[in-house]
């Protein structure tokens, strides 16, 4: 690769083409800045088109030069950040309708008003970025520090929501995703970034500058699927790491969201999914997992029903379901998960902690003048956090509920770590869009991290069983109905690096950044 007079790099006018970013004003540049924010979600399951993330951030870095007034840097990176949502998060939109389309006015509050707020995070990761020094390299470092300190604000700041981080990109590659058990996804996310990012330094500055962001940008995933292809490769096979004496069932009724609820359909949804659990079941399977609120009657106040469902449960096993779980004096309502056995009886139970705003409750109900756009009036009640259940014939097991299991480092409980990750989840809000890919790949995040298997049981979504290194064992595809008949991976015999340390690996990834940071001369 050889640069020539005119600033270009194999025949590509680089500069010429930085400077064309870096010269955009007005709706101009909130257009182009849209842009590369929507190009950047091709990245993202199911796309899983990662080197778009070097255009979209390269992109980006021209766009914040030197001098650049503070206003214009943050709305450069909030308009980003609204390409970057509104085409990643348009599904959302599907969920106000499902019930009816007297509801089709809130359509653009949840598909526009998320991406508005959302957007702030990257406004201000652009705005920091802008104020420190001159020269590509060092903005493109600046914007991966902000970044990262962004994102991660984003999964915690006003109950969280992380979902979309740019490091989901990397689970494409199943070498890549193993940086996950390291850094954890605000470290990966942090990578990618700062990789994408530092492709701006091929425009500007020396040759030796140029080489250096170039190299970069390429040793970062390089050395990162290296690590990863090392990390597989000492992983038992798949036939050899499975718990003995266990064997499950999931189920995926793919019951229309509309007739889930209805109380003429209750008994026919309750007899497919007994149908389902026990159709053609061969004798080592030991324990049946349905969704999360198959059940859609409290089977904790229902002797009744308990009994009848009890019938499909495998000798000496259990049935794992979720179900509500109400109570009175005061009336309060949870998303639950129960352990029936095959006398009706519960053995254990776990209530959702991290709830969906407007979904499972109302913010700011005194205010707003609509309702959640779930059934029912009742807002839900939040459980006391992570918990480790002890299940007959199983090894100890963490539920997440939905979307619990998009929240890095807060899907166990670390006094008494499990043996396994339980996701029971409903994503037949979101029809046959981006989302439940999504969700998905969200949820195998979680298994990387803390080196553990997952089993994800949808009522449609994608039902799907990993195993600690996030390999895929068995799925359910979208939209389908049917069973799988899998066993159970064990743990990792390490913890990983992620589950012991948290979000102090990011930290460290942070560190470096800014170190590397210090050491870039200005130009």
């Amino acid at each position: 690769m050889a640069t020539d007079g005119s600033g270009g790099w194999n025949g590509v006018r680089v500069d010429a083409v930085a400077r064309w970013f870096t010269e955009l004003h007005g709706w101009r540049r909130h257009a182009v800045a849209a842009g590369l924010g929507t190009f950047a979600t091709l990245a993202l399951p199911p796309v899983y088109l990662f080197p778009l993330l070097y255009v979209a951030f390269a992109g980006l870095v021209w766009m914040l030069p030197a001098g650049l007034r503070r206003r214009t840097a943050f709305f450069t990176g909030w308009w980003f950040g609204m390409g970057y949502f509104v085409a990643s998060l348009y599904w959302i939109g599907f969920a106000p309708i499902t019930y009816s389309f007297d509801l089709i006015w809130v359509l653009p509050f949840a598909a526009i008003g998320l991406p508005i707020f959302l957007a702030v995070y990257h406004g201000l990761a652009t705005m920091l970025a802008s104020l420190w020094g001159d020269g590509h390299l060092r903005r493109a470092l600046m914007l991966a520090l902000a970044w990262g300190a962004t994102e991660w604000l984003r999964g915690k700041m006003f109950t969280g929501f992380p979902w979309n981080l740019a490091g989901y990109g990397w689970l494409g590659s199943d070498a890549l995703a193993q940086s996950a058990s390291v850094f954890g996804m605000y470290g990966v996310t942090l990578l990618a970034v700062t990789a994408a990012a530092l492709a701006a330094g091929v425009a500007g500055g020396s040759p030796r500058r140029r080489w250096l962001s170039l190299g970069l940008a390429v040793a970062i995933p390089a050395a990162t699927w290296a690590g990863g292809m090392v990390r597989i490769a000492g992983a038992p096979a798949l036939d050899d790491q499975m718990v003995p004496d266990v064997g499950l069932r999931l189920v995926q009724a793919n019951i229309p969201q509309r007739e889930k609820w209805d109380r003429r359909l209750i008994r026919r949804n309750f007899d497919l999914q007994m149908s389902l659990s026990i159709v053609d079941r061969p004798d080592w399977v030991t324990h049946v997992v349905w969704p999360e609120t198959a059940a859609t009657i409290d089977l904790t106040n229902n002797a009744e029903v308990r009994e009848a469902v009890a019938s499909i449960v495998p000798e000496g096993g259990l049935l794992l379901t979720g179900t509500p779980r109400r109570a009175r004096a005061p009336d309060r309502i949870w998303n639950a998960m129960v352990a029936l056995d095959g006398s009706g009886n519960i053995t254990a139970g776990f209530d959702k902690f991290h709830l969906v705003p407007f979904g499972e409750y109302m913010p700011f109900r005194e205010i707003l003048p609509f309702d959640k756009i779930t059934p029912g009036a009742l807002d839900f009640s939040p459980g006391p956090g992570p918990k480790t259940l002890d299940l007959a014939g199983l090894p100890p097991v963490s539920p997440l509920i939905c979307y619990e299991a998009i929240f890095p480092g807060e899907t166990v409980d670390a006094a008494r770590r499990p043996g396994w990750l339980l996701n029971l989840t409903n994503d037949a809000w979101y029809g046959d869009t981006a989302g439940p890919h999504q969700h998905l790949a969200i949820a195998r995040a979680r298994a990387i991290e803390e080196g553990m298997p997952l089993v994800r049981s949808a009522n449609t979504g994608i039902s799907a069983v990993f195993d600690s290194y996030g390999r895929e064992i068995v799925r359910i595809g979208l939209s389908e109905q049917g069973i799988v008949d899998t066993g159970l991976p064990r743990a990792a015999a390490d913890v990983p690096l992620y589950g012991r340390f948290g979000d102090y690996a990011h930290l460290f990834l942070m560190a470096i950044v800014f170190l590397s940071l210090l050491r870039v001369p200005s130009n």
